[in-house]
Formats: C-alpha cells, sequence, structure tokens
C-alpha cells in the first residue's frame, strides 16, 4: 500500500506504474475521494470543535442562556451524526482503492506488457546433451514406480499428484538440504501453517486482488495459503521492533495450496502446475532504506542462484518486466531451470524486493535509533519448491539405463548414494 500523501505528491509517478504494471485503477477517482474525505474530516473536527466551545459555556451561562446553547449543541451533534455515515463509506471506498494501488517500480525496471518482455541477464550450467533417447519428468517416474497421476486424479481431482518411493524419498532429501543451506548463510528456520486468516492475504498483496487463486474454508473462514510469504509476514504484524533486531533473515517451510485459476489446459502433466506442493522460501525483512533493499535483493537471489548450483541445474536470471512483476513489488528477478523436454527454461525461483508496500498493508514497523517509528522493507525468494523443482533434476540428470544420478549436494541427505532407479 503506498502512502496517500506520496500518491498526492507523486501522480505523475503512480499514474504512470499504473499503466506500466497494468492496473486497471482510476487515479483520478482515488484522488477525488481522497479530497472528499479530507473534506468531510475537516467538517466534522470544526463541527466537533465547536460543540466542546459550547459544552464549556455552560457553566457559566445565564438561565436565559442556557436553552439555547443546549439547542446548538444537539443541532451540531445531528449534523455530526449525518456526516459521519457518509465518511465511513467515503473512507472504505478509498481504502479499497487504495489496496489496489501498486508500487512505483524501480526507474531502471524493464517496461513491458507480459513475460514475453522479461529480459535474459545470466545464464549458468550446461544445458545437456543426450546420447540416447531422453525421456520426460512424467515418462521417468512411471517407469521407476516413483509417483500416481491418473489415481490421484480420481481420488483428489485434476492437478493432484502423489509421490512413492525413492521420489518420495528425494523430495524430502531436496526440503532437508534448502533449510540446512538457508542455515548457513545465517537464517532463522521456521515451520509455518498453511492456513491463514484474511487479513494476513491483505497484508502481503495476495488479496483483494488475487481471491481467485486461493481456497476458503468457509466453515472456519480461513484461507489455505500459496506460500509461507503469507503468515511470515504477519507474525510481526502490529509490533514495533528495535532496529537493533533487524535486519530479519527467515527461512520457512510450509505445505502451500493454489487454485491455479486461469490456468486451465496449461501445464496440465506432470509436476508443474499442481494445487498442492511444499515450499521452503527465504525472507528478510530490513531497514527501510533503498540501499539495504538493494543489498539485501541481490543476496537473496545469489543465495538461490547457490541453491541450484548445488543442484548441478542449467538455468538463467531474467529481470521481470512491469507487466509480468505484479502490484507491489519494486523490482523482480526469476531464476528459471533448463527443461530438456521442452526445450527451454521454466521459472523455479521468484525474487521480490517490495519496500515498504507491504509493510504499510500489514503494519510492520520498527524504531530507529532516532526514535522514529518507520515501516520496514520486506524482500522475498523461494529455496526450493515442490514437487516443480524435480522436473529439471529428473530431466536434466537422467542417465540411459532410466536412473537419475544425484547431485554431490544431496547425496548425504540420501543415505549416500549417488543415484535412484534404472
Amino acid at each position: 500500500m503506498l502512502d496517500i500523501k506520496y500518491i498526492r505528491e507523486n501522480k505523475d509517478l503512480v499514474r504512470s506504474a499504473l499503466q506500466n504494471k497494468r492496473v486497471n485503477l482510476d487515479l483520478d477517482e482515488l484522488l477525488l475521494l481522497d479530497a472528499e474525505v479530507l473534506e468531510l474530516k475537516k467538517r466534522v473536527q470544526s463541527l466537533q470543535e465547536e460543540k466542546n466551545a459550547n459544552a464549556k459555556k455552560m457553566p457559566k451561562a445565564t438561565p436565559e442562556e442556557r436553552p439555547g446553547l443546549i439547542e446548538r449543541g444537539r443541532a451540531v451533534g445531528q449534523e455530526i451524526s449525518k456526516i459521519e455515515p457518509e465518511l465511513a463509506i467515503k473512507e472504505e471506498g478509498l481504502k479499497n482503492l487504495l489496496w489496489l494501488t501498486p508500487l512505483v517500480p524501480a526507474a531502471d525496471v524493464p517496461i513491458g506488457k507480459d513475460d514475453s518482455e522479461n529480459v535474459e541477464r545470466k545464464k549458468g550450467g550446461t544445458v545437456p546433451a543426450f546420447d540416447f533417447a531422453s525421456k520426460d519428468h512424467v515418462e521417468i517416474a512411471l517407469q521407476n514406480n516413483w509417483a500416481e497421476f491418473e489415481r490421484m486424479a480420481a481420488v483428489c481431482g485434476s492437478r493432484m499428484i502423489a509421490l512413492k518411493n525413492d521420489l518420495a524419498l528425494y523430495e524430502f532429501a531436496i526440503i532437508r538440504f534448502a533449510l540446512d543451506f538457508l542455515a548457513s548463510k545465517g537464517s532463522q528456520i521456521i515451520t509455518v501453517p498453511a492456513m491463514v486468516r484474511e487479513a494476513a492475504l491483505f497484508g502481503t498483496g495476495h488479496f483483494p486482488a488475487g481471491r481467485e487463486q486461493v481456497y476458503h474454508l468457509k466453515e472456519d473462514d480461513l484461507y489455505l495459503s500459496g506460500t509461507a510469504e503469507v503468515p511470515v509476514t504477519s507474525i510481526f504484524s502490529g509490533e514495533i521492533v528495535a532496529e537493533s533486531e533487524i535486519p530479519k533473515r527467515i527461512g520457512a517451510f510450509s505445505p502451500c495450496f493454489r487454485r491455479e485459476a486461469g490456468s486451465a489446459g496449461k501445464d496440465v502433466r506432470g509436476l508443474m502446475r499442481v494445487h498442492q506442493f511444499n515450499k521452503v522460501e527465504q525472507f528478510v525483512f530490513c531497514r527501510n532504506d533503498a540501499d539495504e533493499s538493494a543489498h539485501w535483493h541481490q543476496e537473496l537471489l545469489k543465495t538461490s542462484e547457490e541453491i541450484v548450483q548445488a543442484l548441478e541445474l542449467p538455468y538463467r536470471i531474467i529481470e521481470v518486466c512491469t507487466g509480468d512483476m505484479g502490484a507491489g513489488k519494486y523490482r523482480m528477478h526469476d531464476l528459471e531451470c533448463w527443461v530438456p523436454s521442452e526445450k527451454r527454461y521454466r521459472e523455479t525461483h521468484s525474487c521480490s524486493s517490495l519496500h515498504d508496500w507491504q509493510a504499510r498493508r500489514a503494519n510492520l514497523r520498527y524504531r530507529d535509533r532516532d526514535e522514529k517509528v518507520k515501516f520496514m522493507h520486506t524482500l522475498n525468494n523461494t529455496a526450493v519448491a515442490t514437487p516443480r523443482i524435480l522436473i529439471p533434476l529428473l530431466e536434466n540428470h537422467q542417465l540411459s539405463n532410466g536412473a537419475i544420478r544425484i547431485p554431490k549436494a544431496l547425496q548425504a541427505y540420501m543415505g549416500g548414494r549417488d543415484r535412484i532407479g534404472g
């Protein structure tokens, strides 16, 4: 959420952000509502001051003056009572527009309409050249009796899978490796629930615009979160921490759920786009300082790159353009791993800086050395998301006999084995 004062003073920048991020919001309507709210507040304040002044006159008023003062006090009170409902309606309307107002992105972020205009910044690793007929991850999983696709679809519906045998163990090996890796970087490790209240989703910016992606448990009025970002961001909501307590670096594990609304017919086969998955996410809460925030963005991005390098996967880093980055992002990079069966890179990690846009929504504050209370900056990036990361791991490390080579970094988590299957 943007500070309304910032919006008033930077109308052109905000208007440009609306256009470049393709956010359908009428800035003129927002500013008009803001002006009306300010005017009504001034009117209520003026009337309240008159009412108070009128009440102060009563003890010294003569018997002849008192009826007039009482009548005036009653009339002013009635006028306030008439204005307050209108003010409340307009304040709610303004708040609803502020929820949707995007953060102004960094000046050097690529301007583009969608993911086709994202910009490649770096490549790493070597794309494999197989001297045998390579298979995709679904064929590999079925050949080794590692997954249930059709049976789980019959039991649970589409985009639901079950991993079995060595692949199930491999998933948890990857998760444990990622948690240990983040701990080695100084992250506090935490596991968080998947169920959250509505306020937490508003706090991170997933609501109101992303409601169609979230499962709602109506009886309990709880929602299934699509990322640990939601509960982790809200942990410190409403608190004021000392500047000495930040930056906070956190590595969080949670089960995740997404409806994948609007993706009918897209990536329906295999492990790419499922409704339930597991994820290790990394976070930073830091001072309200652009340079410090930029440092942590690069640190989070570097950490994910090191994880992918340890997994011995070919990858690339792209900078996400304005039309693909989301309303709350100041800067965003995706890390994509090579998928041999598709002959292209697919997103496995997403690194985002949100400056104080989330913190204002979730009320995340700290007190600086000068005793001034400020909103934090928040950042997040994927460490690993399973089963998606299994796709490049299975396909890039497949051997001619159907076995899968285990990267050295994961072998200790698989009992010292250097391969599975075959």
